[in-house]
């Protein structure tokens, strides 16, 4: 949680204060990765309670955290790319993002975003799950986001954005860097550097939050304030 002495933290067994400061917008961006690397930590330590992670595996999980504020960075740097080609999405109706294993819920969020600010149709799923439905919905205009780092999940991607590709969708790939079987299928690529892949969710995330803003912007609308959102939600 992040507001400190707040009803939700005097009334909890235990609480994991994230420490992130204010969230202004209401669409909630640094209140949503933070939480990714709490719960890296919490795992982290659960494993070493209960004996399940070595030493040698600890010391490196724990090591890989120190390269996040870099890579974040990174990320921030690339911002002009990001920007253009929210240029080339900006008049879009819907669009449909998916993800696989370990980054499927970021698919879920970039979707929200993309709802939240820019007032598009977005929709999440997992990867696996486009043909059961989502596929039919594919066509030259609606744009498909796959996340696709270097990861576990990296081939079944891939076969993805081929599906998409066959039903002339605009792909739009979140990869890491180097990739050239994705940047050769893909329409566009938000690029990231290379992540250690539990970790992955942390930087993948970026790119869909800063398109989402980037749209909303060239469409002229509030990105803090979005029409009909509140920061707290009162009515059941």
């Amino acid at each position: 949680m992040n507001a400190i002495g707040s009803q939700t933290m005097r009334i909890s067994d235990g609480v994991i204060p994230m420490q992130t400061g204010p969230e202004i917008g209401v669409a909630s961006t640094k209140t949503f990765t933070a939480p990714l690397v709490d719960l890296y930590l919490l795992a982290v330590l659960l494993a070493d309670l209960r004996g399940t992670l070595d030493a040698a595996s600890r010391r490196q999980m724990v090591a890989n955290l120190r390269l996040v504020p870099d890579l974040v960075g990174q990320v921030l740097d690339r911002e002009s790319d990001i920007e253009k080609v929210a240029h080339a999405l900006k008049d879009i109706k819907g669009c449909l993002y998916l993800g696989c294993g370990i980054n499927m819920p970021i698919a879920y969020e970039g979707a929200l975003k993309l709802k939240e600010i820019s007032y598009i149709h977005a929709e999440g799923y997992p990867a696996g799950e486009m043909k059961h439905g989502p596929i039919a919905l594919i066509d030259e205009e609606m744009p498909v986001v796959c996340l696709a780092p270097r990861d576990p999940w990296h081939e079944k991607m891939i076969s993805q954005i081929q599906q998409a590709k066959a039903l002339s969708s605009p792909v739009i790939a979140v990869a890491t860097d180097g990739d050239e079987v994705i940047a050769d299928m893909a329409d566009h690529v938000l690029w990231i550097p290379p992540t250690p892949w539990m970790l992955s969710p942390v930087i993948t995330v970026i790119p869909l939050q800063v398109l989402a803003y980037h749209i909303a912007s060239l469409r002229g609308l509030d990105v803090d304030q979005p029409r009909n959102l509140a920061k707290s939600v009162t009515v059941e």
